[in-house]
């Protein structure tokens, strides 16, 4: 079974469902209503997606999700290779959560004052097609910013976000999975799309998997924990056999860089 493809996106969606998961928005999850009032019982995935680029692809998966009854969170950067209007309003019109996927301390050089008045300008950008409640940094592998230190100074809570992932998600009762790395288990060769210490812990309990059939496997026999957030990145998912080609042989080409920059 070729991994990374729509197909198979699907399939994983079903599965869930088919095990008795929510499937739910970030925003849902910050609320809680899409979660029961018996969270020893309740099983639900929050869905969120990074649009890093190719954001046609993120259109394919929201239509999925909704044809299925499923929410999900996808997160917009501000550059033309994510930032699309109409892709923008198709995902919302679906039912969707639209959310910022701010990058503004590695475009502003790191300028805190700077970098809070750009993350302002494009919230309110963003909230011209979707009342946005939820931000999410992006990687910015090659930047030494990291996106989340802007919060050091400053409040997102000030300017009506609610929540944002990595600094907002109860990591001690909920797992995460990215495919960052094009795979499951790339937390290892990746720059800041990680959980420390969190990761270590779930690795050492054999909560791992390389591929989407070997999580398929476990999902079905029932490792999968309870309650879960699962990151994806549309960009990589894809039925069509030269993209899909494309995005491995780029995938593996980032992550020997990435492996170097992380040693180094």
């Amino acid at each position: 079974m070729k991994d990374f493809t729509l197909d198979i996106y699907r399939e994983l969606l079903e599965t869930l469902q088919q095990k008795g998961y929510r499937l739910i928005s970030f925003a849902e999850y910050l609320r809680n209503t899409g979660i029961s009032g018996d969270r020893d019982t309740d099983k639900f995935v929050i869905l969120r997606h990074d649009v890093d680029a190719r954001p046609e692809n993120s259109r394919k998966t929201a239509q999925i999700e909704h044809a299925l009854g499923a929410k999900a969170t996808y997160y917009f950067r501000v550059g033309k290779e994510s930032n699309n209007p109409e892709v923008i309003r198709a995902i919302a019109a679906l039912g969707h959560e639209i959310g910022y996927h701010y990058e503004d301390m590695s475009l502003c050089d790191g300028k805190v004052d700077e970098a809070w008045s750009h993350f302002r300008t494009w919230l309110e950008y963003f909230r011209q097609y979707y009342a946005v409640e939820t931000i999410c940094m992006h990687g910015a592998p090659t930047s030494k910013w990291d996106g989340k230190d802007l919060w050091k100074k400053y409040d997102y809570k000030t300017v009506g976000i609610i929540g944002e992932p990595y600094m907002d998600t109860d990591f001690a009762d909920v797992f995460y999975l990215t495919d960052t790395g094009r795979c499951w288990d790339g937390y290892k060769v990746s720059v800041r799309d990680k959980i420390p210490g969190h990761q270590e812990e779930w690795t050492a309990k054999g909560l791992t998997w390389h591929t989407t059939p070997q999580l398929l496997q476990a999902i079905e026999a029932d490792r999968l924990p309870a309650h879960v957030m699962i990151t994806t990145h549309p960009q990589r998912w894809t039925n069509n056999t030269a993209a899909w080609l494309k995005e491995l042989v780029l995938q593996k080409t980032k992550n020997v860089i990435k492996k170097l920059w992380i040693k180094n």
